[in-house]
């Protein structure tokens, strides 16, 4: 029940984002919101975000098995994205998109539902390090459906917030402390981001089309995301001789649904932002029964 309760809190700005283009329809632009909040609002979460907590090694752990794991999620999703789908646009969205999940919104809270408030430095951390993947390997394969490979890399270093992680890794290794009243409007400014972020994800949702849905790209995705991860994850941290509440957070944070981001990257880089969109909406929808059946068995083992 608590992980229900805690996607349902978080999908109703999605609902009024959703209500919000249905009343005001070409009034409000979502392409707008998305640049408000890529150059604007998601430096100052990744800003504040880092600077929460100090960073250790031993607590690195975690998101480092997280990112290598992804990592190779991206090798087997590219290798099957080259054989399935010759529409460049489609390939790029279908390498990456399944990777980059929603660490942040669902996987934080349902941490805590699940493993208690001791899993929110471990989750904040794996989501800083999906954060470093979305806006360089995310930024790179979104580019690429449009943009040429040196283009690609270039959009990578035109993005502010990749500068702010690195900024606040250095401030948080360095000790370096931000004055409380700049590190409170940076606060506002976050939360301010996660809002927004799951707000355009209902405007574009707006404009989906049961009819135009993308199946072949859906049912690609969604086996890579909820089979192939899984599976990869299972072996890495099994054979690893972790501790099973540690192998517990990184299976959790590899599980969850389709970030948000993925529609912004694909429509500020015009990679079919509608497409991705139902690609978020459905997993989402399958995300419930499936992390309560994982969870039931990851119980189990």
């Amino acid at each position: 029940m608590d992980i229900v309760l805690s996607v349902i809190c978080v999908y109703i700005f999605i609902l009024l984002g959703y209500i919000a283009k249905l009343k005001l329809k070409d009034e409000l632009q979502e392409k707008s919101l998305v640049i408000l909040s890529i150059y604007f609002l998601q430096p100052m979460l990744a800003l504040w975000g880092l600077s929460t907590k100090p960073i250790n090694i031993t607590l690195m752990q975690a998101p480092l098995i997280y990112a290598a794991i992804s990592l190779l999620g991206i090798i087997v999703s590219f290798s099957l994205a080259k054989i399935f789908f010759t529409d460049a646009k489609e390939r790029s969205i279908a390498t990456i998109s399944s990777v980059i999940g929603n660490t942040g919104n669902i996987g934080i809270p349902l941490g805590i539902a699940l493993f208690g408030e001791d899993s929110i430095i471990y989750t904040s951390l794996i989501n800083v390090a999906n954060v470093f993947i979305v806006y360089t390997i995310g930024v790179y394969f979104y580019s690429r459906g449009t943009f040429s490979i040196k283009d690609s890399l270039l959009n990578i270093l035109r993005l502010p917030l990749i500068w702010f992680a690195i900024l606040a890794l250095l401030l948080n290794f360095f000790q370096v402390e931000i004055h409380p009243t700049l590190f409170h409007s940076l606060k506002m400014g976050a939360y301010a981001a996660m809002v927004i972020q799951l707000m355009i994800f209902g405007m574009y949702l707006y404009s989906i089309k049961l009819k135009t849905i993308n199946i072949k790209l859906l049912l690609h995705v969604s086996t890579v995301k909820f089979i192939l991860i899984p599976i990869i994850a299972l072996i890495v941290l099994t054979n690893l001789g972790l501790d099973k509440y540690i192998i517990g957070i990184v299976l959790l944070e590899l599980l969850v649904p389709l970030a948000v981001n993925n529609v912004n990257l694909s429509s500020i880089y015009n990679c079919k932002p509608v497409d991705v969109t139902a690609l978020v909406f459905f997993t989402s929808l399958l995300f419930i029964p499936y992390i309560m059946f994982v969870m039931k068995l990851f119980d189990k083992l």
